[in-house]
């Protein structure tokens, strides 16, 4: 097939799956597209990158792309104006999330301990962004909805356009592992790593989406999301086994195995703290008796420095310059330390390729003590909306213990990161629908993160409030 006609059936089956969903009826808001726009961006490419402006690398430099740096604040500076509009305000987000408030405050002390105070303070900015996203997702007319469209229209461009790429234009779609020198295939994506942590959270959501289907009662409904979820699955496992991402793999078989599991009739929701501390109790005596870390690295074809990563942990290490509060925000890959690191590794590592010890070179024991308390609070909420929110409830734990995993041999507490969204969007309970209840009086009093769909006739009541207040329309 010539490449521009492999181009335009992508854009017009792209443009199909949108066609599709506009003509079903939601209360999801026009807004979704801000967090969608930053998805996009996060997930594949930056703008300078897509422009062909820079050097086509992730950029690393200390001040990185300035077309970059306002893209992603006029995201930013939309995200506000839309919380705004709700009267969303930082006492009820900080009331709600105490331990993700003390961690973006602890952040913001860090920077005063930086050696590069003002680039700190740039990628805390952008941070922001992280939180803010996930609020305009988490506090829209239907969040459950909006969160599950954001999902989808992430794949509508991730996965089609990967495949386009790959397939028919290599040039863009391919590249040479930094390791091995082999041909290897990055799609919309900087890097096979990259491309392989789209197809783990896309994966997830459509193994997730797939069980829901089974519950839609009108069968030519039902037929449609089966097939949807279906396609979606096997171009996704065409993609994971194209970039050789078996971590990837790996840890969506976690988020997946969780999903199943809670679905079982005899799990105890109520004790779901206790099988999890069981569990890692039992890894913890199995673990030097029969070496399962060791024989899944064999498995996965890895060895057991992890391509020289835990090398690059204890060199990284030793350049810890304060053990209680690290280097600064951002900090620890910058200046003298990123030369010597340099000096000795060809490649050129930017990032500890763990999130914890990421974490810990840059925030020292003090944020690793805060972001412990930032995963504990998380899984507590989870728990609470397992037994309110059953279906919500799992995929929300499906991804936390998915990132939970992946970010030991991937840091993606940090910066720009698709994965860190998906974080936060699974952490932040924002109780939205308490300030609704003087003006809709019918609807139910709802707490958490991801209410339970209201009846369709307060529906629409709840969307023509929202367009009220929001000064916009819904769809």
């Amino acid at each position: 097939m010539p490449p521009v006609l492999a181009l335009l059936l992508t854009f017009a089956f792209t443009y199909f799956l949108f066609w599709r969903e506009s003509r079903e009826k939601s209360n999801v808001s026009s807004a979704l597209w801000i967090p969608l726009l930053w998805f996009w961006i996060s997930g594949s490419r930056f703008v300078s990158q897509w422009l062909n402006l820079g050097s086509g690398a992730w950029p690393f430099e200390e001040d990185g792309s300035p077309l970059d740096a306002t893209v992603f604040f006029s995201l930013i500076i939309s995200g506000l104006y839309i919380l705004s509009r709700r009267r969303v305000t930082l006492l009820e987000f900080a009331r709600n999330n105490r331990w993700l408030t003390i961690f973006i405050l602890y952040c913001l002390v860090a920077i005063l301990w930086s050696d590069f105070p003002f680039v700190a303070l740039k990628r805390w900015i952008k941070v922001l962004g992280h939180p803010i996203m996930a609020l305009v997702v988490l506090t829209d007319p239907d969040p459950q909805e909006a969160l599950r469209r954001l999902l989808k229209r992430t794949a509508y461009f991730v996965v089609p356009f990967s495949i386009l790429f790959i397939k028919y234009y290599p040039q863009y779609g391919r590249g040479f592992d930094l390791w091995s020198g082999e041909a290897t295939n990055l799609g919309v994506t900087h890097g096979k790593n990259e491309l392989g942590y789209d197809c783990m959270i896309t994966g997830l959501f459509f193994s997730w989406n797939f069980l829901q289907a089974w519950k839609i009662k009108e069968r030519k409904a039902r037929l449609k999301e089966l097939l949807l979820s279906v396609g979606f699955l096997c171009m996704i496992g065409w993609l994971l086994r194209m970039s050789s991402s078996a971590t990837s793999l790996m840890c969506m078989m976690v988020g997946v195995c969780t999903i199943l599991v809670l679905g079982l009739p005899f799990v105890n929701k109520r004790r779901i703290g206790i099988y999890v501390v069981v569990g890692i109790l039992a890894f913890a005596v199995a673990e030097p008796l029969f070496g399962i870390y060791g024989n899944t690295l064999q498995a996965l074809g890895r060895d057991a420095t992890l391509t020289d990563r835990t090398e690059v942990w204890h060199d990284a290490l030793r350049l810890q310059p304060n053990p209680i509060f690290g280097a600064g925000f951002e900090s620890f890959w910058l200046g003298t330390r990123l030369d010597k690191l340099w000096a000795k590794w060809w490649w050129r590592p930017l990032q500890a390729h763990n999130g914890y010890i990421e974490t810990y070179l840059n925030l020292g024991l003090a944020g690793l003590v805060i972001l412990a308390g930032v995963i504990i609070g998380t899984f507590r909420k989870i728990s609470v909306d397992l037994l309110r929110r059953f279906q919500f409830g799992r995929l929300r734990l499906a991804f936390l213990f998915t990132i939970l995993v992946y970010n030991f041999t991937e840091a993606t507490f940090t910066n720009i990161h698709i994965i860190w969204t998906v974080f936060y969007l699974i952490a932040i309970h924002y109780p939205r629908a308490r300030s609704l209840r003087v003006q809709v009086t019918a609807a139910p009093s709802v707490k958490g993160n991801l209410p339970e769909p209201v009846p369709a006739g307060e529906s629409r009541k709840l969307g023509h409030v929202m367009a009220a207040r929001d000064g916009r329309l819904t769809t």
